[in-house]
């Protein structure tokens, strides 16, 4: 019998109502044993998330500013939750213990995470699961990243019989320091926890019943996408397709485990299915993202093609100022460096600077104010006429287009416009290639 691993995120424990959900999900299929909880999120758009208010006791709390009035609003939260799902956990001791740990001086990383802790604790209790404690399995390297050692060990401690919860959210470094991932970092907990017991698929429960192959903000009713591929999702997370953390790709694909995303409020939803492989349909793309915010460095110089390493001398001068850049597109006498501007952050001047000194380029300038587009699609490299519609869609619609670039993975046609054509771009794109 395979086993299946569900994240809930945190619409999906944000108060008894929606925990009930989850405890008829779970009871649906024995399959379902090793659950990975997320802090309770807003349970009203007027709410604030449990973690924004543990984050804002921490930093009151280092200003030696007195932090009892938002805790009170995380106590108050989970009282509550306790007292109507009938918990036996002495939840008040709990939260007098994080206070404590807080008052004395705790770390940033220890008190965001007291949100998931609760809410695995809470969890494993209605359940009667067993609780796993992820800062006894989840090992951080010193650099940050995620130790080997971290599989091996949660599969230990997740063997037997009956349920597990495991929190989301962080782990402890070798010191046994509490460490965390980055925001949203419950759906890597999910991931890590679905390849180290070997899972048949990895459910992520949130909101939202999949994917849609547009952002409906941007374009109007997009198609949801039922299958889609790891590479094809990862190009998509990256251009702000956020309803999966796309770091916690990464382990599963590794273990060819596929994940399901689906919707706590509407399980009998298909939602959206990620896989290693999919067979091709007769619709061209996946889908079709974009975000704003990037500036180009552009360099111009004559016989730039002859200069032996100078798309390395650039490369090094970005990188001096710590500064990660996105796309390289080039000419025979000009190259191009994408950066996203919160990379930037006001380090432009310096770089050109840097960029004149050392190669001395015809011409050298920032062009800020771009958004990028990503069409996104496995086999559109062997699909005559992709890139004739998208271009025929964008010029019919008056948008100009300032950079092309396609990725070597041969799944993408990324273009660059002006911010301000960034919603009507993307709208065009869809309809050319969906209607």
């Amino acid at each position: 019998m395979g086993k299946i691993v569900c994240k809930f995120g945190g619409s999906s424990v944000a108060d008894a109502n929606q925990i009930h959900k989850v405890i008829e999900i779970v009871q649906k299929d024995v399959r379902r044993r090793f659950l990975i909880p997320s802090a309770p999120g807003k349970r009203t758009d007027e709410d604030t998330k449990i973690t924004d208010l543990l984050y804002l006791c921490h930093e009151l709390a280092k200003q030696q500013i007195d932090f009892s009035e938002p805790f009170d609003k995380i106590r108050i939260r989970f009282q509550e939750l306790a007292k109507t799902l009938s918990v036996t956990l002495d939840m008040a001791h709990l939260l007098d213990e994080i206070y404590e740990k807080i008052a004395q001086g705790a770390g940033q990383d220890y008190v965001a995470s007291r949100g998931e802790y609760l809410s695995g604790r809470v969890l494993a209790d209605v359940l009667g699961a067993t609780f796993i404690e992820p800062a006894n399995a989840i090992v951080f390297r010193p650099d940050g990243r995620l130790d080997e050692q971290s599989y091996d060990l949660l599969n230990e401690q997740l063997t037997g019989d009956g349920l597990f919860v495991i929190p989301g959210f962080y782990g402890a470094d070798p010191q046994g320091n509490i460490r965390t991932f980055s925001r949203g970092g419950s759906d890597i907990t999910g991931a890590i926890v679905a390849r180290a017991v070997g899972a048949k698929v990895y459910e992520n429960w949130t909101d939202v019943s999949g994917m849609l192959m547009a952002d409906p903000r941007m374009v109007d009713n997009p198609l949801p996408v039922e299958e889609i591929t790891y590479r094809e999702i990862r190009e998509l997370a990256y251009m702000g397709a956020a309803v999966f953390h796309d770091e916690a790709m990464f382990p599963v694909r590794a273990a060819q485990i596929p994940i399901h995303i689906r919707n706590t409020n509407r399980p009998e939803d298909p939602g959206t299915q990620i896989l290693p492989h999919r067979e091709l349909t007769d619709r061209m793309i996946a889908g079709v993202a974009g975000r704003s915010n990037f500036t180009m460095l552009f360099i111009e110089k004559a016989l730039m093609n002859q200069a032996t390493g100078f798309g390395q001398q650039v490369l090094e001068a970005v990188a001096r100022h710590g500064i990660s850049y996105d796309h390289t597109p080039s000419g025979i006498d000009t190259m191009s460096v994408i950066m996203r501007d919160e990379e930037l952050d006001g380090k432009g001047e310096v770089l050109v600077e840097d960029i004149q000194r050392i190669l001395e380029p015809d011409r050298v300038e920032l062009i800020s104010g771009l958004a990028l587009i990503a069409t996104v699609g496995e086999g559109m490299s062997h699909r005559i006429g992709i890139a004739a519609r998208l271009f025929s869609a964008l010029a019919d619609a008056g948008v100009n287009v300032r950079v092309i670039d396609q990725g070597a993975s041969e799944i993408n046609i990324i273009v660059g416009v002006e911010e301000p054509d960034l919603k009507r771009a993307l709208s065009v794109i869809y309809q050319a290639f969906v209607t």
